[in-house]
């Protein structure tokens, strides 16, 4: 492969609204998209594909001396990408999030993150989006994974036009990044336009003075916003915070969610441990300690195969489990918040 062309500038989200032609539902297909546009922009980016299906096509066919595939062979994905990255490209490396943060760790950790490099890590499959491949392809700890390795940037989109602005963001950076996608369409959570997406900044959606639902994710968000709703018409002012950004870390906004609100409760598609329920403990705990319960995915899987949301709802994720969630931490929050705002 010849060296890289001159790069070419790509304006990144920050500069305002994402308006525009919808796109389309499907998360992937969103990306596709906009990582097309991308390429078609800077002739530094190559896509690495680990045999995923689609991106032969939407990319493949219309730069096929940028498309790569080292078929299902994760580590070497990780390895070639960070090779192609040491020679000034920047890489696309697609996977699902299962294999890209336990099959090849070793790999992403050293030869990725340890490095440097500006290899874009792309998830696919994250969470429990991939209920109907069974308990081989979920992904629940990748998060914990991710946040413990220094210097990559870790992003996760909650709906389908995020990923565009996400993509746009990341393509800046020098260093390595992980965005983290799930599967299949899920609801729309901005009901205008798409917040300029800056990384490592948190977005309000809800205003509340009552207790703040921090949430991350496609259907934790839209949980978080319809048991906001839901405590509206019972007199409970919630805040609804999301996090896109789980590295770095927005620790301002939550904490001062925490000082301005009676109680947190944080929703995710991932294991209670190390993921986006640890990130803000920490916070609170620091700056504003308030009660913090979390809506995650806990205990033993069911033993068959469902929808996503249905799969979720199963594992204690849901609108009805963040609303209960938020009365019980309400209650358990001591009265006239007598910690300092």
């Amino acid at each position: 492969m010849s060296a890289p062309a001159p790069a070419t500038t790509v304006t990144t989200a920050d500069a305002g609204p994402a308006a525009g032609p919808a796109v389309p539902a499907g998360p992937r297909e969103a990306y596709r998209e906009a990582l097309t546009a991308l390429a078609a922009q800077d002739e530094r980016v190559i896509c690495l594909d680990s045999d995923l299906g689609g991106l032969e096509r939407s990319f493949g066919d219309r730069f096929p001396e940028r498309y790569v595939s080292t078929g299902i062979a994760e580590a070497n994905l990780f390895t070639v990408s960070a090779g192609l990255a040491a020679r000034g490209l920047r890489p696309y490396a697609h996977t699902m999030a299962t294999f890209a943060a336990t099959r090849a760790t070793e790999q992403l950790k050293l030869d990725v993150v340890g490095t440097g490099l500006p290899v874009r890590v792309v998830a696919t499959h994250a969470g429990l989006s991939a209920a109907h491949f069974g308990a081989t392809h979920y992904c629940l700890e990748d998060l914990a994974v991710t946040r413990a390795l220094h210097g990559l940037t870790v992003v996760v989109p909650a709906d389908a036009r995020e990923i565009g602005p996400a993509l746009a963001a990341l393509h800046e950076l020098d260093g390595p990044s992980y965005l983290r996608l799930g599967r299949s369409a899920t609801p729309p959570v901005h009901a205008g336009d798409v917040p300029p997406f800056r990384l490592g900044e948190a977005v309000t959606l809800r205003a509340g003075s009552d207790v703040t639902l921090v949430a991350c994710g496609p259907l934790p968000v839209s949980f978080a916003l319809a048991a906001a709703d839901r405590l509206a018409g019972e007199g409970v002012s919630a805040r609804v915070l999301q996090i896109h950004t789980p590295v770095p870390f927005d620790a301002a906004a939550v904490a001062e969610a925490a000082a301005a609100t009676s109680a947190l409760v944080t929703v995710e598609e991932h294991r209670p441990q190390g993921g986006l329920g640890d990130a803000v403990a920490e916070v609170v705990a620091a700056h504003a300690p308030r009660p913090v319960l979390r809506v995650a995915v806990a205990g033993p899987l069911p033993g068959r195969v469902d929808d996503h949301a249905g799969l979720l709802t199963a594992t204690g994720v849901s609108a009805d489990a963040v609303h209960a969630a938020a009365l019980r931490a309400l209650a358990l929050a001591p009265p006239g918040r007598p910690y300092p705002s």
